[in-house]
């Protein structure tokens, strides 16, 4: 059943732009690697302090080996100055008219 994952950390929007704008060829392969083994959306939201990564996977178990053996998103959180480990929630996507 496809999943939204939501991962919360405390991190500097800006300098994670910075950062991204300066190595967008690292952010493409990491986009490119959850796709071949899953993800189907992927997008990031920042407010005040705290900037979300918003995907969506067919389970959790898939996102979550995909995560784990990933060696570039703690160097892309890191440059984004993450303030301790990111907070990650899983949602049930439901099925109702309406949606885009």
């Amino acid at each position: 059943m496809p999943v939204i994952m939501i991962l919360r950390l405390k991190a500097d929007a800006t300098a994670l732009e910075r950062f991204t704008d300066a190595n967008p060829g690292l952010m493409e392969g990491i986009s490119a690697a959850g796709q071949a083994v899953g993800a189907t959306r992927h997008t990031f939201a920042a407010a005040g302090d705290e900037v979300l990564v918003i995907d969506e996977w067919p389970d959790e178990a898939t996102f979550q080996k995909f995560f784990d053996s990933q060696t570039e998103i703690p160097r892309v959180m890191q440059e984004a100055g993450a303030q301790g480990p990111p907070e990650i929630t899983f949602y049930r996507k439901l099925d109702v008219p309406g949606q885009f």
